[in-house]
């Protein structure tokens, strides 16, 4: 546990590691309960939110979804409302960190963070997102990139859960 026994923070994207990219059309099915209309939300795996709940962290959505992802993602993963990142406007530190190769949620991941210890699951994190927070972020922190086309995978969540059990 960390220092002042907060549970780390897993900061979740949703398009990508929740919602895989890759695989037949046919492979998920059209109409799904819950799904409002959106056909991708048929490739969210609800086996997933008993998983992420076993983790020892404290899940926070971290997603151009935003406020929309408690209501149309939690619900098919068995999850309560998470807390949201509230993505700041982009600002001309955003678009010289974006030129340089940095993601534009890295900057305001690490503020939300506010020095607790984190994990980012995402599908679009790159060394330069490491090497930055590495720099910037005084606790520690996992940056963990899912594969967009097969989503969350069991590997993966052997990854969250083993480095989460080391803190």
């Amino acid at each position: 546990m960390t220092g002042s026994m907060q549970r780390p923070l897993l900061f979740l994207d949703v398009d990508g590691p929740l919602i895989p990219f890759g695989g037949a059309p046919e492979r998920y099915p059209m109409d799904v309960a819950g799904s409002h209309g959106n056909p991708l939300l048929a490739r969210v795996d609800p086996g997933h939110g008993p998983r992420l709940e076993a983790l020892r962290c404290e899940l926070v959505w971290a997603t151009t979804w935003m406020a929309d992802a408690n209501e149309h993602v939690a619900p098919l993963l068995g999850l309560p409302d998470l807390a949201v990142v509230d993505w700041p406007e982009p600002s001309d530190a955003d678009e010289r960190d974006e030129r340089a190769g940095l993601h534009w949620k890295t900057r305001a991941l690490v503020a939300r963070a506010a020095g607790r210890l984190f994990v980012w699951v995402d599908d679009e994190i790159t060394d330069k997102d490491r090497a930055w927070v590495s720099t910037h972020h005084p606790g520690a922190a996992l940056l963990h990139r899912v594969d967009p086309r097969r989503g969350l995978t069991d590997e993966d969540f052997a990854v969250l859960d083993g480095w989460l059990r080391l803190r």
